[in-house]
């Protein structure tokens, strides 16, 4: 492809995943101060309510109304996403920073214990915490962060492993700075482009991978709302009352497109092959 398109294709995708995962943040934000109806709130006179000029989306089968669950939802799922990728970044930079600069014996048993951890699904790995931790925000947060953090060590130890050749690194080393002040101000900010990319879709990740667990009972437990819980509980009500798949489905499925497009984009701005004009 050449400049020109290039350049279309990455405002198209930033334009696109912007506008989506606006979207999302903004039903999230808005969520935390105002939904049409409570979204715990019970009334079983209206239960299983088509969408309608009241319940936009519908009722689910306690009467709740599902926009207001949605919306929720968004704070729920957007809220465990960026936590878990806060801690997945801060452990896996931080030892895939040690792995790429120190090397030796230090790199060789990270390295080992992450191979281990990436031969597991990253679900089935989560799955595996969540039992021990427990079923609930902090625990998939913790389950989630620890088990994508070994694909963060990777992507840094790599870009590490490159940068510490370069000779201000060298001349830092000259002058007498110590191996972690050399790693803070010379190593380190040049590995934040691959961060970034890096974090921005394993937000999609954490979000897809949240659903699943909720989906399956292991994640933030009702009556809060999480899109995955709610797919859940609505899964009975299928063909009578599809809405309530709909709903939650379609904003995870948005979501995922917004963030890997956003994603997408990031990377292409960040990338020095890229020539701009």
């Amino acid at each position: 492809m050449n400049r020109l398109g290039r350049l279309a294709a990455l405002r198209a995708n930033a334009l696109i995943g912007g506008l989506l995962v606006g979207l999302v943040l903004a039903m999230a934000v808005v969520s935390v101060a105002w939904t049409p109806y409570g979204p715990l709130a019970i009334n079983l006179r209206q239960r299983l309510k088509p969408p309608s000029a009241a319940y936009w989306l519908g009722t689910d089968e306690f009467g709740r109304d599902v926009l207001s669950r949605v919306m929720a939802g968004a704070a729920t799922s957007l809220t465990v996403a960026v936590l878990t990728v806060v801690v997945a970044v801060a452990i896996g930079a931080l030892l895939g920073l040690l792995a790429g600069y120190l090397r030796g014996l230090v790199d060789r048993l990270l390295m080992v214990v992450s191979d281990a951890l990436l031969a597991f699904p990253g679900i089935l790995l989560a799955l595996g915490l969540m039992v021990i931790i427990g079923a609930n925000k902090y625990g998939i947060i913790v389950a989630l962060g620890l088990a994508y953090a070994p694909s963060v060590l990777r992507v840094v130890r790599a870009t590490v492993l490159s940068v510490r050749e370069r000779d201000y690194v060298e001349a830092s080393r000259v002058i007498g700075n110590s191996e972690w002040t050399t790693m803070r101000r010379h190593v380190l900010p040049n590995c934040v482009a691959p961060i970034v990319v890096l974090a921005t879709s394993m937000v999609g990740w954490v979000i897809l991978a949240e659903s699943a667990l909720s989906f399956l009972g292991l994640g933030v437990p009702p009556p809060a709302a999480t899109w995955g819980n709610m797919l859940s509980s609505g899964r009975p009500f299928i063909e009578s009352a599809p809405w309530l798949g709909i709903a939650p489905g379609l904003c995870i499925a948005l979501s995922m497109l917004g963030i890997n497009l956003l994603g997408d984009a990031l990377r292409d701005w960040l990338d020095p092959r890229m020539e701009r004009g």
